[in-house]
This record gives C-alpha cells, structure tokens and sequence, in this order.
C-alpha cells in the first residue's frame, strides 16, 4: 500500500511513546491519524500538537479503552470519517510486574486478569473492530490484483520469548499476541487483510526515562549490536516499511539488535 491522503491510521497508545512517535512518521508520509488513548489531557495535547505541526484535519484523539467495546467502535468510526482506514497499530499496554510466589505473598488474580485484559483482550478488540471496518475497504490492487484492503500492527514483546523473573502476566500477554499473528493473518486473508506482529527489545520510551542512569546502562550493555536502547522512530520505520511490503503477513519481528534477556 502506499500512503496517500486518503489513507487513515489509527494507532492505540497514541499519546506517548511507540504510538506517538508512529503517529509522526505517518503524518509525515501524508497519512491522516486517530490517536486513541485514555481520555484526558495526554491525548488531547498530542493530537492539539500535531495539528500545529501538519494542519487542520490531519490528527484527532478519540479517548478510548481498549477493552471497550463501544468505546474502540466509535474510534474506527471516527477513523473512517476521515477516509480510508488502511492501518490499525496497537500500542496501548501495561507492564505490571509482580512475581508468582514474593516478599508481598501471591500475585493476586486480578493483578494477572488487568494485565491480560489491556494487553490481549484490548489488543484484539482493536484488531476484531479495525478488520470489520477494513473489509469494506476497496483493495489497493497490485499488479496482478491482489492488493491490500488493510493492515493490523500489534506489538508484542522480547518478554514473549524471554520473560524475566517478574513478568508472569506481562510475558504471557506479549506471547498470547504474538501467537494471534498467524492465525489471524490467516483468518483475515479472504478480506485481503494483513496481521503482522512487531516485538520490540528495551526501548526508549517515557517508562524508561524515569528509570536511574546505571539502570539504562546496565540495559544498554544487554544489546549485542547496537548497544544501546532502540528508538521509538525505528520502531516507527518498521511500521511504514509493514504498510509498504505487501509479502509480510502473519509474522513476528522482534526489533530487539540481538538481544536475548537474562532472568532477572
């Protein structure tokens, strides 16, 4: 697909961090956006941003959460108000820790159950909604006619593959997503609908920014090559290089330099 005026995003946990930044990169290749994020200021001020940076009718917030059901509804529908929807990014997510069996006794249940909730269920709430919406879409014909009518973008985690001590809920969350890939690629490939999968390593997103110097450094020297955190934007470059690639369905990437994490 190319990234035309027409063309619509709606990313999840568009206010800050890997949305936000996704958000940037497709109004800069000419796309119009719908933040969805909690209602509040957070969102409002990044679409109000936005539109003093690229102009009037280019980026809207649509307070949402993402287990939601009506809630996510009226977002996609705001996002076909402005065109096409073409692209549904989730971003939105938690990462609560809390070992199984701690200092504080068990992980309470609805620790885990909060976790899973925004993470898996809002994620395929998202995924569920945006593809209905997608399928009436016109598909952008390639060359032999088998052009997209859409794509979905979720975001796992390395903490699908290599979950440390602490990171029960978060982990299980991140695998369950990058476990959807496949057969929701699978399942969406009549309505000429892509899924795909991004798996980032530790990246430099406003959670980290709190985090003491030796920390970062510590995380830093975790990464084989680059050693360093990853950047919200190469995030973001994976994300407009998905939309660009039609041959990419029903996969994972993990955007991680090499790194495999340690238990703890």
């Amino acid at each position: 697909m190319q990234i035309t005026e027409d063309f619509v995003a709606l990313i999840t946990g568009g206010a800050q961090g890997l949305g936000n930044s996704t958000a940037r990169r497709l109004l800069e290749a000419g796309a119009r956006v719908v933040l969805v994020d909690l209602p509040g200021e957070a969102g409002e001020k990044a679409a109000a941003a936005f539109t003093e940076e690229f102009g009037d009718g280019r980026a809207f917030f649509a307070g949402a959460d993402v287990r939601d059901e009506e809630q996510v509804a009226a977002a996609v529908a705001a996002a076909q108000q402005l065109g096409t929807l073409r692209l549904a990014v989730n971003c939105a997510g938690v990462a609560t820790p809390g070992k199984i069996l701690g200092r504080k006794g068990v992980l309470p249940l609805e620790t885990y159950r909060t976790v899973i909730d925004i993470n898996l269920v809002g994620t395929f709430n998202v995924l569920r909604l945006a593809a209905e919406a997608m399928a009436a879409n016109e598909p952008v014909a390639d060359e032999r006619g088998q052009g997209d009518r859409g794509l979905i973008v979720n975001t796992a985690s390395v903490a699908a593959y290599d979950g440390q001590i602490g990171q029960a809920a978060y982990a299980s969350s991140k695998g369950a997503i990058a476990a959807l890939t496949l057969p929701a690629a699978r399942d969406l490939a009549p309505s000429q609908i892509r899924v795909m999968t991004i798996a980032p390593g530790v990246m430099e997103t406003p959670m980290m920014a709190g985090m003491p110097g030796d920390v970062k450094e510590t995380l830093e020297a975790l990464v084989p090559h680059p050693a360093r955190l990853g950047k919200p934007e190469e995030y973001a470059a994976l994300v407009t290089h998905l939309v660009e690639n039609p041959l990419l369905n029903g996969e994972v990437i993990r955007l991680d330099g090499a790194l495999r994490m340690p238990p703890k």
